[in-house]
């Protein structure tokens, strides 16, 4: 991935954005052992420095892969389906349009697999079992075929009955993992079910306001699918129970900025697992804030002289719930006006945000 490196150091911040998108698009290919062509990295790369559009890139990608001379030269039979799918996270990931239902996330899975699965955007119609190495060669209990859009249905309804704006940061952690693990958990899909479910996730979070590095996606993807497979899997006649602990840690990384190491390795299910895992301390001073206080503290980070109304923007509320939270934030040693409220700036204090 040290091809798009550069632009995310030194980039103009268009071109860091199209590149860590990058990143993250062919990271996820991982999940499903898939590397992508030395074409579509160059390729990439001409639309990072804006040489070329998103469509313009499809275009190019899919006139490569009609010519037989081309076909020969990739590394296996399935790069095509990398170049291709990397190509449209990317795009779905530059878009602000989200919509929170069982459809969009169909769509999602149209959008990147059309024309390269005949299923692409209809529903498993069929019952599955995937042995898993991190389960030794045993299988999550995937949902009936028969129920899956009625599954769909009842968790985002559950979902969407959530008051995150009343919750601590770890319960609303809690939550958007149960969310995401259940919904990876019924399969929707026959195949590209985790990549669906990834850039599902990505577009939900972005409407908690947060503006976070993907590369976490990027470089631990498989630890995001094992993850996945750890928080659907009980067995107790070896004391095995499910847990979404591995999925916090790889959050708490991807939205607060911690550091957690994520080793595949840990997830083994022969692994000696720490009684302390679900239990893991926060480095970054945020137990007591909700999402929509760390959303704002990470946006103040990197934008000290916002105004109260483009805080409410980015955050995604009212200028009057704005109000509501800094003054708190302020009370609880998190953040500080300096030099008065009209030539001022916001100082986050007391608390680590890296991104």
């Amino acid at each position: 991935m040290s091809d798009f490196d550069k632009y995310i150091k030194q980039g103009e911040p268009n071109s860091k954005e199209k590149a860590q998108a990058w990143q993250t698009a062919i990271g996820l290919q991982d999940v499903d052992g898939l590397k992508p062509s030395k074409y579509l990295l160059q390729t990439a790369g001409r639309h990072i420095e804006g040489d070329i559009t998103i469509d313009e890139v499809k275009h190019l990608i899919d006139s490569y892969y009609l010519s037989k001379a081309n076909r020969k030269d990739v590394e296996n039979e399935r790069t095509e389906e990398a170049d291709k799918v990397s190509a449209r996270i990317t795009e779905i990931l530059s878009e602000k349009s989200f919509s929170f239902t069982p459809d969009y996330l169909i769509l999602i899975h149209k959008r990147l697999f059309d024309g390269l699965y005949k299923f692409a955007g209809r529903l498993r119609d069929y019952d599955i079992t995937k042995k898993e190495w991190v389960l030794d060669g045993d299988t999550v209990l995937y949902s009936n075929h028969e129920l899956i859009r009625q599954t769909l249905e009842y968790d985002f309804g559950q979902e969407k009955s959530v008051d995150y704006p009343s919750l601590g940061a770890n319960q609303a952690l809690r939550h958007i993992c149960k969310f995401v693990s259940d919904i990876w958990q019924i399969h929707p899909f026959g195949e590209g079910n985790t990549r669906t479910t990834a850039v599902f996730t990505m577009k939900y979070l972005h409407t908690f306001g947060f503006t976070f590095n993907n590369s976490v996606f990027q470089e631990h993807s498989w630890y995001f699918r094992n993850a996945l497979v750890r928080a659907n899997y009980n067995n107790y006649a070896k004391g095995i129970s499910a847990t979404t602990s591995f999925l916090e840690l790889f959050f708490r990384n991807l939205l607060f900025g911690e550091k957690n190491e994520l080793h595949n390795r840990a997830l083994h299910i022969a692994a000696i697992q720490s009684a302390s895992t679900n239990d893991s301390k926060s480095q970054n001073g945020t137990l007591n804030c909700t999402l929509d206080e760390i959303a704002l503290l990470k946006f103040l980070k990197d934008n000290p002289e916002a105004t109260q109304t483009e805080i409410a923007v980015h955050i995604g509320k009212s200028p009057r719930t704005v109000k509501r939270i800094t003054p708190s934030l302020i009370e609880r040693g998190l953040l500080e006006r300096e030099n008065g409220k009209r030539n001022g700036k916001w100082v986050v204090k007391n608390i680590n945000l890296n991104r």
